[in-house]
């Protein structure tokens, strides 16, 4: 039996065969400025519900991995300052040190996965870096091991998007645009680069779920991207000239590795005016509603 900690709702949910969206904390301890991550972690739980599935937010709380929070639990992980960010090579390290942590997606796929749960919802994934090929996001190597659909807004923009949907395309993980064969840019509605399927609605979404659990042949993830409708990206011009600018500052402050990512959303957040925030927060909500909407037609 899986070491896991699953709450009484998201087991009975599971026991019965229900609809259950699996969701990140990283988000919740790294990704928003407080106060706004509470309030938006208990908005994206509340989406969960409205779409008729049970909210299971991934942590580690000493020590211990729990899939399902209550909101005592999503407010220790909002406000406990030194919350680990913790991808899935890090979960057996951090039980050992008994800490809080935040899981990435790698992560939550993973634990997901092993609680018995289909369908993640999350932000953007991660992927490979602009000007540094060799640097990589663990979750695409998790992914392409890990049999979940993972419901986001395609790769985070501040990343190479053409190198990352190559290598996901060698890791064997599956991507389909959500009633779209472009790939959208997290930020942006359209990356500039096609997928080659679509998926058109949550059940057409939900019977490929199935039909991989049937065939029993592909073990990874299907990536189901979600563009944002087109009045509620962040403006191009924007964007790109965020971008740029936040390149430029990287170099000239020498950041590199796991510190690049953090460093260049808090650029684009105090560069776009909030702006990139507020289009973050409509993307994890939009990611969470499709999510549970998918999950309901799978169960």
């Amino acid at each position: 039996m899986n070491d896991l900690v699953l709450a009484p709702e998201v087991a009975d949910a599971l026991a019965a065969g229900g609809p259950v969206v699996a969701l990140e904390s990283t988000i919740i301890a790294h990704g928003l400025p407080r106060p706004d991550n509470l309030k938006v972690a208990r908005e994206i739980e509340a989406t969960v519900r409205a779409a008729g599935a049970v909210p299971a937010t991934i942590a580690v709380l000493g020590g211990r991995v729990h899939v399902g929070l209550d909101d005592a639990q999503l407010t220790r992980l909002a406000e406990t300052d030194g919350v680990a960010k913790l991808s899935a090579r890090d979960l057996a390290v951090a039980a050992a040190k008994g800490v809080d942590g935040a899981t990435t997606v790698a992560a939550t796929s993973a634990v997901a996965a092993a609680a018995g749960i289909r369908v993640f919802a999350t932000g953007g994934l991660g992927g490979v870096h602009r000007d540094a090929p060799y640097d990589e996001s663990a979750d695409l190597v998790t992914l392409a091991r890990t049999p979940i659909a993972v419901v986001c807004a395609g790769v985070k923009s501040i990343l190479d998007v053409g190198a990352t949907l190559e290598r996901l395309e060698t890791l064997g993980v599956a991507v389909a645009g959500y009633r779209t064969l472009r790939f959208p840019g997290f930020y942006l509605r359209d990356s500039g680069f096609p997928v080659d399927w679509s998926l058109d609605s949550p059940e057409e979404a939900a019977r490929a779920v199935r039909a991989r659990e049937a065939q029993g042949v592909h073990r990874g993830a299907l990536v189901v991207a979600n563009p944002l409708p087109a009045d509620e990206q962040l403006d191009p011009e924007l964007h790109d000239r965020t971008l740029t600018e936040g390149m430029a500052a990287l170099a000239q402050q020498g950041i590199t590795g796991k510190a690049v990512t953090p460093f260049l959303l808090g650029w684009f957040h105090e560069h776009t005016g909030g702006a990139s925030l507020d289009v973050n927060v409509r993307i994890i909500l939009r990611n969470a509603d499709l999510a549970a909407r998918i999950a309901t037609a799978a169960a």
